[in-house]
C-alpha cells in the first residue's frame, strides 16, 4: 500500500484523502474531482492487470479537460509513460501510464 501510495501522490499528484486499517489495506486517492480506491489485495498473485486480460485495456480512464497540459507535467515530474500522447481511432487523444503493481492508467480527452 506504502508503494502505491507514493506513486500517486509524487508521481501522479493525487493527494490522499483517506485510509483504513492498520497497516492501511485501503485507501482513497483524489485529484481534479477524481477519486480512486486503493486495497491491498488478500493474494497479490491473483491480481491482474486489465491489459494481461485483454490487449490494450486499462484498469482505469480518467477523463481530463487538457490530456496535453497532464502529459507534460507527468513528463517534467519523470512519471514513467506506458504509451504516450496520440489520438486514438475513437476520436480521444489519451496516453496511459502504468502504477507499481502493473495497472494502466489512462488519461484523455475527447476531441473530435
Amino acid at each position: 500500500m506504502d508503494r502505491s501510495l507514493t506513486f500517486y501522490r509524487d508521481d501522479l499528484g493525487f493527494d490522499r484523502a483517506s485510509l483504513w486499517g492498520t497497516p492501511p489495506c485501503f485507501a482513497l486517492v483524489s485529484r481534479d474531482n477524481v477519486t480512486l480506491m486503493l486495497a491491498l489485495a488478500d493474494e497479490p498473485q491473483r491480481i491482474e492487470p486489465n491489459w494481461r486480460l485483454r490487449e490494450k485495456t486499462s484498469s482505469a480512464y480518467i477523463w481530463v479537460p487538457d490530456v496535453r497540459a497532464l502529459y507534460e507535467e507527468f513528463l517534467a515530474r519523470e512519471v514513467c509513460i506506458d504509451f504516450s500522447l496520440y489520438e486514438a481511432p475513437h476520436g480521444c487523444l489519451e496516453f496511459g501510464v502504468r502504477d507499481p503493481d502493473g495497472h494502466d492508467i489512462s488519461f484523455g480527452q475527447v476531441i473530435r
